[in-house]
């Protein structure tokens, strides 16, 4: 039996029809969706291992490699495409700074977030997703997905900034597409928006010269650079937290593409967390970045209503022949930053809105004093970047804020219960 049916003629389906997860359209057609997916998550997934310091065409194996993994576990039902977390960039900084540890110790550490993700949704699987749910109500899982939008929002205008005349020309051509294309111009619009910026700074002399002489310099076939990731408990302290981080994107990642799709994915969230564990241990033991699945890739389904776990299979492959090929890699690289600013904040405004619906959808109570409070603070200060240090440990927006919501609005939500319920009121 086959993975995929086609759908349709497997050529155009008809505007505003979704193409669904066990569906694809013709295979030349699904590999340009794939590439789509690719550009979304090239840019952060080569930008996060330079920050951190590890290989980056590791990276690009690992984050193919989990996705295929990610695919698997979570029996194709969840279209997902994961990528190096800009979450794991100030943990594993501090951790380098304030411990001394290498790159081996980094990765190890990278191996013990994945392995404890992996043992939540092992427990989220036996008992049912309502352990999960206890913790994340859907006003909390709502706030994760618009937390992540809004937190990668800075790193989206900052790269906007770098290069604002064909990052505007990306974003004209993504927003004309989306609103007055038909067929497969609103499908393909992120790839032919991300083609018109980059080609406009190559014609006006704007692609970066330092990533020019890199490609020029590239060799077409290499092997990516692997590590062995080490145990060292002084870095423990620094990446443990990001497991609630983890958790909560990554669950929150199933919840916006179930309401994106109108599909419902309870019982998958247990095997998306197993599978985004197990995926980034396999990225840590052998030098790659911590993975999760991608904001932009969930943005990038529910711009183009094309929710075929045939585009992600493409996505990863191409990946991984990245990882071997520095020419290939390189070149993807000369996307100016600006470019992929642009698209991404195309992205993340629609992960925003996503967010937003599954809100509406469960129909949370914004007048609640606890919501207003929790929620609207959290967002706010996460949306800022405001930065926290304990001891050791410095927490961005992107990582305290998820912690927040998770921790505190059922501790809060549980002393609102008592207090209301009290005899005395």
């Amino acid at each position: 039996m086959a993975l995929w049916a086609v759908h349709g003629n497997g050529r155009q389906p008809p505007d505003g029809v979704d193409v669904a997860t066990d569906e694809r359209l013709s295979w030349p057609l699904t590999v340009g969706m794939g590439v789509q997916h690719l550009f979304a998550l090239f840019g952060a997934t080569v930008l996060v291992p330079r920050l951190t310091g590890l290989p980056v065409s590791t990276t690009l194996l690992a984050s193919g490699a989990g996705t295929l993994l990610f695919l698997v576990l979570t029996r194709n039902r969840v279209p997902a495409c994961l990528g190096a977390s800009l979450a794991f960039v100030v943990p594993l900084g501090a951790a380098a700074e304030r411990s001394g540890a290498g790159p081996s110790a980094l990765v190890g550490g990278i191996v013990m977030v994945g392995l404890l993700v992996t043992a939540v949704g092992v427990a989220v699987k036996a008992l049912g997703v309502r352990l999960l749910e206890t913790a994340m109500p859907p006003v909390v899982t709502g706030g994760v997905v618009v937390l992540v939008g809004f937190g990668m929002a800075g790193h989206s205008v900052d790269s906007f900034e770098s290069g604002p005349t064909s990052a505007a020309v990306t974003m004209a051509v993504i927003l004309l597409l989306a609103l007055t294309g038909r067929g497969l111009l609103v499908r393909g619009c992120v790839l032919i928006g991300i083609g018109a910026g980059w080609l406009h700074a190559a014609l006006s002399g704007a692609l970066p010269a330092a990533r020019v002489a890199e490609l020029h310099g590239a060799a077409w076939i290499g092997p990516p650079e692997l590590l062995t990731p080490q145990l060292h408990l002084s870095v423990a302290p620094f990446v443990v937290p990001l497991v609630i981080v983890v958790v909560a994107h990554q669950a929150g990642i199933v919840k916006a593409v179930a309401a994106a799709s109108g599909r419902e994915l309870d019982g998958s969230v247990g095997d998306a967390l197993i599978g985004g564990g197990l995926a980034t241990t396999l990225s840590g033991s052998v030098g790659g970045s911590g993975l999760i699945g991608y904001a932009e890739n969930t943005g990038v389904l529910a711009l183009t209503r094309v929710y075929s776990t045939a585009a992600c299979l493409v996505a990863a492959l191409t990946a991984m022949s990245l990882a071997f090929s520095p020419k290939l890699t390189a070149l993807l690289d000369t996307v100016p930053l600006g470019v992929v600013g642009a698209a991404s904040m195309v992205l993340l405004g629609t992960v925003v809105l996503i967010g937003v619906r599954i809100w509406t959808h469960a129909r949370v109570d914004f007048t609640d004093p606890l919501n207003l409070a929790v929620v609207g603070t959290t967002l706010v200060a996460g949306a800022g970047d405001l930065t926290l240090t304990v001891g050791d440990v410095r927490l961005d927006g992107l990582v305290w804020g998820p912690l927040v919501l998770v921790l505190l609005h059922p501790m809060l939500s549980a002393l609102a219960g008592r207090v209301r319920s009290s005899p005395d009121r």
